[in-house]
């Protein structure tokens, strides 16, 4: 459990970097690593990794470092990965069927109980064994079922009202690709947004920079 009842947003960004790292040495059959020796790895520094940890309480030993497994399973347990939150996934078009498809929620502490469409062409359809249902049961579903989180695929004018709904109906968390900003209405909903567009154009500006400093 956290030292410190404030945790900083940077601290909290870089957990799940460090349990996905411990998850691959941890593959790779190594059983303790020094902070320096994942520092190095991670491209971070031992200080930084001590101090992010230690917001948390004592993990490591002085002269031995850190088991890999024991740091990996606390790290999991901060990040919750042991709940299995129920969610609900709300537009199944080619983005919400990949992410249905490819992403394993159960690993990340997520169970998906639920996938909905307003297209009735889709509704009725199967994907990784769940039927597709039509939106408007979304209400009944989250009364029966009480989701926390909704994975959000659709379109950003669908979004306002579907999120006063999805509100009303208990849901807590967004995994917000509408482009829809949700924490202008309700600072109080954890949301991340994800922007694939953004995150494109931040790659387009290193290429460009980098052709920019070759050309110099």
């Amino acid at each position: 459990m956290p030292k410190n009842e404030k945790i900083s947003n940077s601290v909290i960004r870089r957990l799940p970097r460090y349990y996905r790292f411990l998850g691959e040495l941890s593959k790779e059959g190594i059983n303790k690593i020094s902070s320096r020796e994942l520092a190095e790895r991670m491209r971070l520094t031992a200080s930084q990794i001590r101090q992010d940890l230690n917001c948390f309480g004592g993990f490591g030993q002085q002269g031995y470092g850190y088991n890999v497994s024991e740091l990996r399973s606390e790290i999991g347990s901060i990040l919750g990965v042991d709940k299995q939150h129920k969610a609900v996934l709300i537009g199944a078009g080619n983005l919400g069927h990949a992410i249905a498809v490819h992403i394993n929620f159960e690993k990340y502490g997520c169970k998906l109980c639920g996938i909905f469409d307003s297209d009735e062409r889709m509704v009725g359809q199967t994907i990784v064994g769940q039927k597709i249902i039509d939106v408007d049961r979304l209400s009944e579903f989250c009364r029966q079922h009480q989701p926390r989180i909704a994975i959000l695929c659709i379109p950003k004018s669908a979004a306002p009202q579907l999120c006063e709904q999805l509100i009303g109906l208990g849901v807590k968390a967004f995994w917000n690709f509408s482009h829809y900003d949700i924490n202008l209405e309700h600072n109080d909903i954890i949301v991340e947004n994800v922007h694939l567009g953004d995150s494109l154009l931040a790659l387009n500006y290193g290429v460009s920079n980098s052709a920019n400093k070759t050309e110099e």
